[in-house]
């Protein structure tokens, strides 16, 4: 007997080795589901700006778009 890893790159990949499972041709040792997550979640906090430096941003970010909505 042999443990290999394998990448399932299609859904119906899943059905096939389930039907295997079903034929104890194959045992399912362990699912790693990826739970997909948020961008919000998986980049809070990835760019720390001092209080001046978001002032800056935001202001910039507000002049942007009056830009952009005096040009419409």
């Amino acid at each position: 007997m042999e443990t290999v890893l394998l990448q399932i790159n299609s859904d119906k990949a899943y059905k096939l080795i389930e039907d295997l499972e079903a034929l104890h041709i194959v045992k399912v040792l362990e699912k790693n589901l990826h739970v997909k997550e948020k961008l919000s979640e998986r980049f809070a906090g990835a760019l720390n700006l001092s209080d001046e430096e978001y002032i800056r941003f935001q202001e910039s970010v507000i002049q942007s778009r009056n830009e952009w909505e005096r040009d419409i």
